[in-house]
């Protein structure tokens, strides 16, 4: 079945009854029962868990690296449950973008180049003016030509951001893009994030830091695979200022 499009502003995501299970050898796992969620285009949500909740599965759903077992997928009006390897790949390229906490920028390339790919998958118009001004709003305009090596983590996730913006797409997701950082650079990702959901970008951070869930607008939580609760945080939104981890 293909993916269907129906009404839909680019950046919402709907889940609906999903599941999703894996065989192995003779033991069926579920990492995902039963999961309804809706989310609107500009908003910031953090998924938190700790290991084994679901948060992951689920952001790879979203993502279009995976489908579910049950239930429906929906990014902007689409139904993408279904939908075949090149459609997901079609998904990836222009829907949704990743941040990994890994980075998985190319040690080849330099920052300017590492962004011009994505820049250039994703199908746009000019990917090395595109590279060259998200990396000035990144803050790295005097980093261009320099290695993933030559690097702090702190500016390689500000590269992997880069990426992810450069190829403009309506959906940001972040898997613990925090978790390798010290806290002065994890704060500083934050605020990148926070500023992306404000200029009308669907921002999901993933996360078990459930300190960092305190800057969303609203916190998803798992655990054994089902949303156990689903509101802003408790206590409101927090300055990202008094945040400590």
């Amino acid at each position: 079945m293909h993916a269907q499009q129906s009404e839909g502003r680019d950046g919402d995501i709907e889940l609906r009854e999903v599941a999703k299970r894996y065989q192995v050898g003779d033991v069926t796992v579920t990492a995902l029962e039963e999961v309804d969620l809706e989310i609107e285009a500009g908003s910031f949500v953090v998924i938190l868990g700790p290991s084994g909740s679901g948060k992951t599965t689920l952001l790879n759903l979203i993502g279009a690296l995976d489908s579910p077992t049950e239930g429906r997928v929906t990014i902007g009006g689409r139904d993408i449950s279904e939908a075949s390897r090149p459609e997901r790949f079609e998904i990836r390229r222009h829907a949704v973008s990743f941040v990994f906490q890994s980075f998985n920028l190319f040690p080849g390339l330099t920052a300017v180049e590492n962004v011009a790919f994505g820049a250039e998958v994703a199908g746009c118009g000019d990917p090395w003016a595109l590279a060259e001004e998200v990396l000035g709003r990144v803050g790295l305009e005097g980093r261009l030509d320099h290695f993933p090596h030559q690097m702090s983590g702190g500016e390689q996730q500000r590269v992997a951001i880069a990426r992810a913006l450069a190829t403009e797409n309506p959906v940001l997701l972040a898997d613990e893009p925090t978790g390798e950082l010290d806290f002065r650079t994890g704060v500083q990702i934050l605020e990148l994030l926070r500023e992306q959901a404000a200029s009308g970008k669907t921002v999901l951070v993933v996360t078990h830091n459930r300190e960092i869930s305190r800057v969303a607008d609203r916190v998803v939580e798992l655990s054994s695979g089902h949303i156990v609760s689903d509101g802003p945080p408790v206590g409101g939104v927090a300055a990202i200022e008094d945040l400590r981890w």
